[in-house]
């Protein structure tokens, strides 16, 4: 019985890989930390980690922190309390916690809407005027990099989301983030102050992730006109913000329903042709794409027949030639038969 139990334990012990240990948050410049020495109450306290990302506490200053985690700040003043001859290395307990974490400033660039510089985890007014209190297990989920993703106007239909790029100083590292469209588990990786994140462009429409997520817009605002006569508002042309404001991930065909410029006389109105204006806010360049609306609803699968919708894009209908016919013989009846009863009343 001894030999078999030694058996099992020893099985259980090879029977798979270790799990990852457990990473915490990284301290940047701004945040804010509670030093606890209870053998030493005078240096104990809340500090602030300075723009430089050193932490200053009294009579010990100059610990560059930025980067590091609690418990390896934990170990440095430990260690510079010792080498400074204020304690003993066994008699010296140091404790360290996060009690605020501060907005940090990060880079991000290649396929995202916005790219740039962007802040992330940004205090309220409440908590820019409040005294820091320390809060158990506390987690900033705004300082990570799906944050910095969604802050730089989330990813462009073209990004590669598994091979997004994180530098930090001279290490870098490559994040798969497709998890978030698949909910397969994934790792949301914590950003500290100056990290750099880049985004590759795989060069061609990924239709798995242009719908809402963490990381893309939740939706687009386009302009729509369909008037065949100039009209004196929105609300008079049935064009009003529901008509407007599309869920991130709509089409083209979407757009002309919503504008209504499909439906009506089948063999009147078949003819319209659509018109979408789109802006590509990195270069400024105008692409101007028309389609006939009855072939943009029976044939919308394409994605370049019948694009993706993005922000700002405008959408434009034009009437068919029957309607264009219809208003053409009616300004001449406008003009041709008040001119005629004119000059009857003129010359009897």
């Amino acid at each position: 019985m001894g030999r078999l139990l030694t058996l099992v334990l020893a099985l259980c012990a090879i029977g798979g890989p270790a799990l990852p240990e457990a990473r915490a948050l990284p301290l940047s410049p701004g945040d804010r930390v509670k030093v606890t020495i209870p053998e030493g109450e005078e240096f104990s306290g809340i500090f602030g980690v300075g723009l430089g990302g050193e932490l200053d506490i009294p009579y010990v200053r100059g610990i560059r922190v930025t980067g590091l985690e609690a418990v390896d700040v934990e170990r440095l003043i430990h260690a510079s309390l010792v080498n400074q001859g204020f304690f003993q290395p066994d008699f010296l307990r140091v404790s360290v916690a996060v009690v605020q974490w501060a907005p940090v400033e990060v880079f991000v660039s290649g396929a995202t809407f916005q790219p740039g510089r962007v802040l992330i985890n940004e205090w309220s007014d409440a908590e820019q005027t409040q005294p820091p209190v320390q809060q158990a297990g506390q987690a900033p989920l705004s300082r990570f990099l799906s944050s910095a993703l969604r802050q730089a106007g989330g990813v462009t239909p073209t990004a590669d989301v598994a091979a997004v790029e994180l530098q930090r100083g001279a290490n870098r590292r490559t994040v798969d983030l497709s998890g978030i469209f698949t909910g397969t588990p994934f790792e949301d990786v914590p950003l500290i102050a100056g990290d750099r994140v880049v985004v590759p462009d795989r060069g061609a429409i990924d239709p798995a992730i242009v719908r809402p997520s963490q990381i893309t817009p939740v939706g687009v605002k386009i302009f729509i006109s369909n008037l065949t006569v100039p009209a004196t508002g929105n609300a008079v042309a049935a064009i009003g913000r529901d008509a407007t404001s599309f869920p991130y991930g709509s089409r083209f065909s979407q757009a002309v329903v919503s504008g209504n410029c499909a439906g009506g006389t089948l063999w009147a109105n078949a003819r319209r042709r659509a018109i979408l204006v789109s802006t590509d806010p990195l270069s400024g360049k105008t692409r101007v794409l028309e389609r006939p609306v009855e072939d943009l609803l029976r044939r919308s699968s394409s994605n370049d027949d019948n694009p993706y919708l993005m922000a700002n894009d405008a959408v434009a209908c034009y009437d068919s030639g029957f309607t264009n016919l219809r208003d053409v013989l009616g300004l001449i009846r406008d003009v041709v038969v008040p001119g005629a009863l004119i000059f009857d009343v003129i010359n009897p």
